[in-house]
Order: structure tokens, then sequence, then C-alpha cells
């Protein structure tokens, strides 16, 4: 990596990263704006620093590998081991989930967590097609994509994933407990609270407790005050347990009830009917009218957000013709 300007760095032979350009950061490394000098297209460059403690980068790269081809998959480019760290070129993808969320005031619109809810659900039915469970189901690793692929909802960071059939006996991998948590604790399934090992019924839970937070604004057990990270776990998980999913999913249609508690009936090993979940939220999206024309509440507030930005310039523009202008004047 050849240092430029302090900003600016060379990745191998045609990527330029800008240092003071960070998109935001993944479960192990930090995630930076890069440019493609043989095409000059912009792309994501992901760095995980050797010295962590947990490598995940490469892991994450051969499972995207696997991948590839995926819809709402992002495309890998180069991967690069360098003397302190290691990179893996991408994609370049729009906001997340919480973003948009935040966009939108921390509340969305029924249809939105809908169109929302099918392509999470399409998704991970893919990941587990390819023997992968994601096991860190949230809103930020889920991103939209740019230009004419906004309207695509992709998954992301997959440096905790794992394959759940065991590749050299083609068995599913065995159930285990006394496993300590993995992934963000308030999407976590309760299984995964009980120290379960993890399988595809794990993903459809968290799935579950994502489009419940896009509808209610928060989930029952946010805000858990405690000493320790260990006593604040206990404390959501027995939140968790104690809310009822009538309370969980109250005002909401009764088909959230059952997407809820599907994948917490599910045995360990079983695959889930993602046709049947699907299904449930079609219901829903006949029943109430709405069109399958992947129109978000967030366009209207990005469109606004865009406007105002064009006013904006359009008035600095302006302002400096007037300066040049009285400049000139005065020569």
């Amino acid at each position: 990596m050849v240092e430029k300007d302090n900003k600016l760095f060379k990745l191998g032979s045609h990527y330029l990263l800008n240092k003071s350009k960070k998109l935001g950061n993944g479960s192990f490394g930090d995630i930076y704006l890069a440019i493609n000098t043989k095409n000059n297209t912009e792309v994501a460059v992901k760095i995980e620093k050797k010295q962590n403690k947990h490598l995940q980068l490469r892991h994450e790269t051969r499972i995207l590998k696997e991948l590839q081809g995926g819809i709402g998959i992002p495309k890998i480019y180069s991967f690069y081991t360098l003397e302190d760290c290691e990179c893996l070129v991408m994609e370049l993808l729009g906001k997340s989930l919480e973003k948009l969320f935040n966009i939108c005031k921390r509340k969305f619109s029924l249809k939105t967590v809908c169109l929302i809810g099918l392509q999470l659900l399409e998704r991970i039915e893919y990941l587990h097609n390819l023997n992968i469970i994601h096991r860190d189901i949230k809103p930020d690793n889920f991103l939209i994509g740019r230009n004419n692929l906004s309207n695509l909802v992709y998954i992301i960071d997959l440096g905790l994933s794992k394959k759940f059939i065991d590749s050299s006996t083609k068995e599913h991998i065995p159930f285990r407990d006394g496993k300590s948590l993995t992934g963000t604790v308030r999407y976590a399934s309760i299984f995964t609270h009980k120290g379960f090992e993890q399988s595809r019924r794990d993903d459809i839970e968290g799935i579950s407790y994502v489009l419940i937070y896009f509808l209610q604004g928060e989930l029952p057990w946010q805000g858990q005050k405690a000493k320790t990270k260990k006593e604040k776990y206990e404390k959501i998980m027995k939140k968790k347990i104690s809310t009822s999913v009538k309370d969980l999913c109250h005002g909401l249609p009764e088909e959230f009830e059952e997407i809820v508690s599907y994948p917490r009936n599910l045995i360990f090993e079983e695959k889930p009917d993602y046709m049947y979940l699907k299904g449930l939220i079609n219901k829903i999206i006949e029943r109430e009218g709405f069109k399958i024309d992947y129109n978000y509440d967030w366009d209207k507030v990005e469109n606004k957000i865009e406007e105002k930005e064009i006013k904006i310039n359009k008035i600095e523009e302006k302002e400096e013709q007037k300066r040049e202008d009285y400049k000139n004047n005065e020569k």
C-alpha cells in the first residue's frame, strides 16, 4: 500500500483508496471508499488488521466466493494480503436498512416492511440452500443497491457465517449447548441466548425481530441496564422469553405472530418453509391492496433531501457567480 498525501493509498495495481472516506464498520473490519482507476468506478474496500484477535476477512471472502452470482449478494473483485492488514475489494452498495430507518424517523410503513420482509427471506433462503447460516441478522447487515439497483436489498457482513452441513460427512452439524452468544444480542434467537448451536431456525427468528423492530420502532428488550455484559444479556434473554408473541406484535396484522412463533417451534436440523413465510407476507400485501412495486418509504424522503441539496447548490452557484462578477467589475 503506497501512501499519497496522507489520505490516498494505492492498493494493488489499480485501486486508489481514500482513507478519509470511511463508509462504516463490519464485524471485524473498517470499510472505505476506493476508485478503480482502470474504469473510474467506485468500489468498497474492507480492511482487517492482522493484529485482531480473531481474523475473519479471509473466511468471509471464501463464503462470498461461494455465494457469487446470487441476487442481493455483493460482488467481490480482489483480495490483498499486506504487511499489517488484509483487504477485500467489493461492490459499493447504498445505505443500510438501519440508516434508512433513521432517515424515516424510525418508523417504516406496513408496505415497506412487507417488501423488505420478502427480500430478507429470499436472501436467507439463498444462503441456506448453499448450506450457509448467517448468524448475525440485523438491520445494519442489509444494504440497498445503488443507481438502477436501489430497490434491491443486499445481505452483507458474513464474517460470522458458518456451514451447517459438514463438508466431509455431508451431514448436518451436531446439536451442542454451552455456546457463547454469537451475533447481535438484540436480534438473537431465544435458542442462541440459551447457548444452543445455531442453525437455520435462528436466522429466521432474527429476521422476524428485524421486521417487528421496523414496524414498532423498537423491541421490548431494548435499553436494559446492567453492570456487566453478562448481566445485560441475561436481562435481555429473560425479557425476550417473558414477552408474549401477542404483546410483541400488538397492533400488527396477525400474520406477524406466526412469523415470530414459527422459527421458535422448529427443531434444530429442520429446514424452514420459506414459501410458507413469504406466503404470510403476501397475504398481508393482498389484503391491504399493496403493489409489489418496490417503492419504499425512504424514496420520498431521499428525493426531498436531494431536491433540497440541488436548491442549496444552485443558491451557492449563484452566490459564487455574483462574487466572480464583482471581481471582474472591480478589475
